[in-house]
């Protein structure tokens, strides 16, 4: 069965047209059952060659936590990519693909005694900390390890703000290196993060700047430090256009040029970024209603199994199949399959009026989907695969 779909000229302007249309292939393949995540394994490939390369003697490590799924992180071993995990879960899927420990680094500030001790077992000596427990922890259970400490910097022009949570000011992070020191351990760096989706190229600037002070009053001190770790934060289009992966790496190098003067190793730890736009989520319409003056439509992926962004500001844009029935436009409360009541993805959205069993495309769907859903009121998790 063919099936189609109609995407207007804004649409168009946000989705890889390679990988709308092997999405298509796939769906008309009669081997999709919804929902699922199909990855396009071009435009991964291509993401991967481009993070980075604008940046002089980057390495890039692949944020695990955006999309664990077993077949994104081996597509992504076999482009040679390093890895950021935070976890002893993350830890155990890398080590049954056989992944080196010295591509992978840690990056979450606080983090579980056990997890350190199986990191520190497994070979991997880079670990982030802003605390001087987490200088304890990781001296105690990963002694000698190489530490990189977290800035708290801006995270204004970010749809998913990370810096409440995390960082410590100037004074603090110098603090932090000499009492590494102290312990044993090897403090190489600093790491920020500018906050998930970032919009604001200039909040880069600060970051690298507030970064830049904490080298000098390092060395004033006798540490001199070789790693400058910018996090994440590149954007993706979800409804609109965002500053492209080109624009924030020029703006990024020359910042570190004019401020550091010198050659030195930068860390990137992208991950929606890489996987974002490269997946499109396909589902199918479950029912839909009219309550209290709204149109209500409801598909088979929801907050709870893979649209959980969606109640923190990310909006996500929709392609509805075109069928001889497909009724015009309509304002949509658009809900998930579970019987609660907080599975509401979007309370207005524009879309064509579907009827139950046509598809549904969520576009830019391979970010942070998969890996926080669950399997809440016995609601299947999309499955993933790559084409």
């Amino acid at each position: 069965m063919v099936r189609t779909f109609i995407i207007d000229e804004s649409l168009a302007k946000l989705v890889d047209k390679t990988t709308f249309l092997k999405t298509l292939n796939y769906i008309d393949s009669g081997l999709v059952k919804t929902p699922c995540l199909v990855i396009d394994g071009d435009k991964l490939a291509r993401n991967a060659a481009t993070i980075g390369r604008g940046i002089q003697n980057s390495k890039v490590f692949y944020a695990v936590k955006a999309n664990p799924a077993t077949e994104v992180l081996d597509f992504l071993n076999r482009q040679s990519l390093g890895f950021e995990i935070s976890s002893t879960g993350e830890l155990n899927v890398l080590a049954a693909l056989n992944i080196a420990p010295d591509r992978i680094i840690s990056s979450n500030p606080v983090k579980i005694p056990d997890f350190i001790a199986a990191a520190y077992s497994y070979g991997i000596r880079m670990f982030s900390l802003d605390s001087t427990t987490e200088v304890k922890k990781i001296s105690v259970h990963a002694p000698g390890s190489s530490v990189y400490v977290r800035l708290s910097v801006p995270n204004e022009g970010s749809e998913w703000p990370l810096s409440k949570k995390f960082g410590v000011e100037i004074d603090d992070a110098l603090s932090l290196i000499l009492m590494s020191k102290d312990y044993g351990l090897n403090p190489v760096g600093v790491t920020f993060h500018v906050g998930s989706q970032c919009n604001n190229v200039y909040n880069w600037n600060i970051a690298v700047d507030k970064a830049g002070l904490v080298f000098d009053m390092a060395a004033s001190a006798g540490v001199s430090l070789s790693v400058l770790n910018v996090g994440g934060g590149y954007p993706i289009k979800y409804t609109r256009d965002v500053p492209g992966v080109q624009i924030i790496e020029q703006n990024i190098n020359k910042l570190i040029a004019q401020r550091f003067g010198r050659t030195m190793e930068i860390h990137l730890e992208p991950g929606r970024s890489m996987v974002g736009d490269a997946g499109i989520m396909v589902s199918r319409v479950t029912g839909k209603a009219d309550r209290l003056n709204e149109k209500w439509l409801y598909i088979d992926v929801g907050v709870f199994n893979g649209l959980m962004e969606s109640i923190g500001g990310i909006k996500y844009s929709y392609i509805v199949e075109t069928t001889p029935h497909t009724a015009a436009k309509q304002h949509w409360v658009l809900a998930g399959p579970s019987c609660d009541s907080f599975d509401v993805i979007d309370k207005n959205v524009y879309l064509n009026e579907p009827e139950p069993g046509d598809i549904v495309l969520i576009l830019s769907g391979g970010a942070y989907t998969i890996s926080y859903a669950s399997e809440f009121n016995g609601c299947a998790i999309p499955h993933t695969v790559i084409v």
